[in-house]
């Protein structure tokens, strides 16, 4: 008989709150003990202001740790990608708060405050994720899964497990076969298998499953037994959910004659205050962004006068919203001529057309800011899927099903599949960030949005851009 389930592990939502309660506690902690033992009047505790300097502090250190990956789970679990993490982030949070007085204090008479501050939180934070790394990240604190499934399924979930990290401890299978390569993980024979028992031998806290590869029928006695751990609080989800879950995309397998089971829009899609909100956002960004041209223009003139000679812009017609068509803007990153003639020519990594210059321009995507016009006038999003040229489009809707639903929605500057996955130069790289655009057409949301904007700009701190 199946006994209550482990409820020690964290999840994952419940690991980053974690992180990020304990950061704050951290910060403080590391404030008060040189604000008591070295002087530091900077930031005094026991002034009137005291919580308000806090609180801005804190804003900018979950803003900038959002931005440098300081919550990304896979980051947290190595102790170097965390301590390079924490050094860049409080080094960026002091020098913002250092040099806007009008939200934070003035300026500190006494220089070796600002260092005094720096290290104040450095030293706390990285003793704060060298415990968690240590003790919090431990398999015991993880949640145990059994996969259900055929070999096919299993071992492709495996794979995807083992490149994306899901923070659980994968403990056994169920599958018609064992699976060469993973012999760490427990097999047990789909057809021999006591379901109720596997449970209580492994620790089993959550079953990813999928049903029809396995032809599982509805009064045999393994989907009783499914049934009877789920009455009792066991979690069951499909693999396609799970694979989700993990890759932030739709699962391949959802795109079939049957997707409106497994892809529909999101909530916000005709949301008037939603869409109302995005349309100020994009005018007053793109706004911003074309006055940015002033000070951009005379460099990229530069930049092409050594080493890229041409026209400084180029136009290029894409497919909008509803398969309407426009004029993209950009600066010019590739040689002249660099379609010979008129071809077009997919963009691959390492492409021997950029330029010098171009490829500098392309890692800080400085060649994307004349596109703030196509915002304005309203051809594009801020995010949203990136558009295409009219001949791919139409190669890829005959090699792709159900290619063109990414035009449901504008067309975007930067975009979920933009932020996930590198440059597709193939159809099947292609297939791939279709499969990120329909998961923001289905998940998109403010918060969503701002995770898009989040990212992009560690793409762009990082030189990331292609």
């Amino acid at each position: 008989m199946y006994t209550k389930k482990r409820n020690n592990y964290l999840n994952i939502s419940e690991r980053k709150i974690l992180l990020r309660v304990f950061d704050l506690a951290s910060i403080y902690l590391g404030i008060y003990i040189v604000f008591k033992y070295l002087n530091f009047t900077y930031l005094p505790l026991d002034s009137a202001t005291t919580t308000k300097w806090i609180i801005s502090l804190y804003c900018y250190f979950i803003l900038f740790g959002s931005i440098f990956e300081l919550y990304n789970l896979k980051v947290s679990s190595s102790r170097y990608l965390a301590f390079n993490s924490v050094v860049i982030t409080s080094a960026i949070t002091v020098l913002f708060y250092v040099f806007t007085p009008i939200i934070t204090p003035s300026l500190p008479s006494n220089r070796t405050d600002i260092l005094f501050l720096f290290l104040g939180m450095v030293i706390p934070l990285t003793c704060w994720r060298f415990m968690y790394s240590t003790f919090i990240f431990s398999p015991r604190l993880l949640k145990n899964i059994l996969i259900i499934g055929n070999s096919k399924k299993v071992e492709n979930l495996l794979f995807i497990s083992s490149k994306k990290e899901i923070h659980s401890n994968l403990i056994a299978y169920i599958s018609e076969k064992k699976i060469e390569g993973y012999n760490s993980l427990r097999f047990h024979d789909f057809e021999n298998a006591d379901l109720l028992m596997i449970m209580e031998q492994d620790r089993i806290d959550e079953i990813i499953i999928s049903t029809k590869s396995l032809n599982i029928k509805s009064d045999s006695k393994f989907n009783k037994q499914l049934i009877y751990l789920f009455e009792h609080g066991v979690n069951i989800k499909s693999i396609e959910n799970l694979y989700e879950e993990i890759t932030e995309s739709v699962a391949k397998e959802n795109i079939n004659q049957e997707f409106y089971k497994h892809i529909s829009f999101s909530r916000n899609h005709e949301n008037k205050i939603y869409l109302l909100l995005r349309r100020l956002l994009d005018i007053l960004i793109s706004v911003l962004g074309l006055s940015s041209l002033m000070f951009y223009v005379p460099i990229v003139l530069l930049g092409n006068l050594f080493g890229n000679r041409g026209p400084l812009f180029y136009k290029q017609l894409r497919v909008g919203e509803k398969g309407r068509k426009f004029y993209i803007y950009k600066f010019r990153s590739m040689v002249v001529n660099a379609e010979v003639g008129g071809k077009a020519i997919w963009a691959t990594k390492n492409d021997i057309r950029i330029t010098a210059f171009g490829k500098f321009i392309r890692k800080t995507r400085i060649d994307e800011i004349p596109q703030f016009w196509n915002i304005l006038i309203g051809e594009m999003s801020l995010i949203g899927p990136r558009p295409e040229r009219p001949e791919f489009v139409e190669d890829l809707k005959k090699e792709i099903p159900f290619y063109a639903i990414r035009h449901v929605i504008k067309p975007g500057l930067t975009g979920w599949a933009q932020v996930m996955f590198p440059y597709a130069s193939t159809t099947k790289e292609q297939e791939i960030k279709l499969r990120y655009d329909l998961y923001y057409i289905k998940s998109r949301s403010l918060f969503m949005d701002f995770k898009i904007l989040i990212k992009t700009i560690t793409t762009v701190l990082r030189f990331k851009g292609q």
